[in-house]
């Protein structure tokens, strides 16, 4: 079930009795040398979350003692494997929080909407992601081609899973943590994006796009190859189409996933949810 956002109101769905207790959010970060990038990134991570989690792929610059300078929070996690969805699976098993949000090191999703993500899901909300095709989303950082590619892989996933998404393959996201129990993800690439959008969908869980605008990465050059990735991406699709392992609905019993070793402890933050947060209205859209 699809809920899209609609637009800002007054309705009380987040009033200062709903948010007298606030749940714990871990940022996953994944990272490969962005020692340049971090810093417009980390200090602008709302004082609320939890604890950072950075990913780092064996970077070759100074992207861990950078991370580590800038917060008290940070934690991080050695990757094993390659790929980014690899990093964003040992991330999700190294979290603590109840939520988990997923954000880029290169400052192309930008930390300032961190609210805007987590308030649908204090609002019974299980999962939302963003979208950079709704009004008041947006996009610096895509190529006609790339953006030409994102509408018919989009396309292809209405067709099949009658989905009501505006947007696919864009990776800033927070879902409750117990989520991850019932996407299950298990794909070491860009197409983890693609596989969580469309797995929390097959799983039946409330799903909320909220708009988003993606900046241009502030300092090198992005792994993310187009034609590579979108043929990664359409295999996701039509595997999960035709040939999907079976994924438990909400409400059913769910397979269990998480931990691993982590350098150092986060700070708690224990302080209620006092940001202020965006009021706004869902409409539904049920899936086929």
């Amino acid at each position: 079930m699809l809920y899209s956002f609609a637009d800002i109101t007054d309705q009380p769905f987040l009033t200062d009795e709903r948010v007298a207790y606030m749940p714990t959010v871990s940022v996953i970060i994944p990272t490969l040398n962005e020692a340049k990038n971090l810093p417009y990134v980390i200090p602008n991570i709302p004082d609320w979350v939890h604890e950072i989690i950075i990913v780092d792929g064996n970077s070759k610059d100074d992207t861990v003692a950078v991370a580590k300078s800038l917060s008290s929070k940070v934690r991080i996690v050695r990757q094993t494997g390659k790929g980014k969805g690899n990093a964003l699976i040992a991330g999700f098993k190294a979290a603590d929080g109840e939520i988990i949000v997923m954000l880029d090191a290169d400052g192309s999703t930008d930390p300032g909407e961190i609210q805007m993500y987590v308030a649908p899901l204090l609002a019974g909300w299980h999962f939302t992601k963003g979208s950079r095709y709704m009004q008041g989303g947006g996009t610096s950082d895509i190529s006609a081609h790339r953006s030409m590619g994102n509408v018919g892989l989009l396309t292809l996933v209405r067709l099949l899973f009658g989905s009501k998404y505006t947007d696919l393959c864009y990776g800033y996201s927070a879902f409750w943590a117990w989520t991850l129990d019932y996407v299950m993800p298990d794909v070491d690439g860009f197409e983890i994006e693609t596989l969580i959008n469309i797995r929390a969908m097959r799983a039946k869980l409330k799903v909320a796009e909220v708009p988003s605008f993606e900046k241009e990465r502030i300092h090198g050059a992005s792994n993310l190859n187009a034609i590579r990735d979108g043929i990664r991406i359409l295999k996701v699709i039509l595997r999960e189409r035709f040939m999907g392992r079976r994924v438990p609905t909400f409400g059913t019993a769910p397979v269990q996933m998480r931990d691993v070793e982590v350098d150092s402890d986060p700070t708690p933050v224990n302080s209620p949810f006092t940001v202020p947060v965006v009021m706004f209205q869902m409409t539904s859209n049920e899936q086929r």
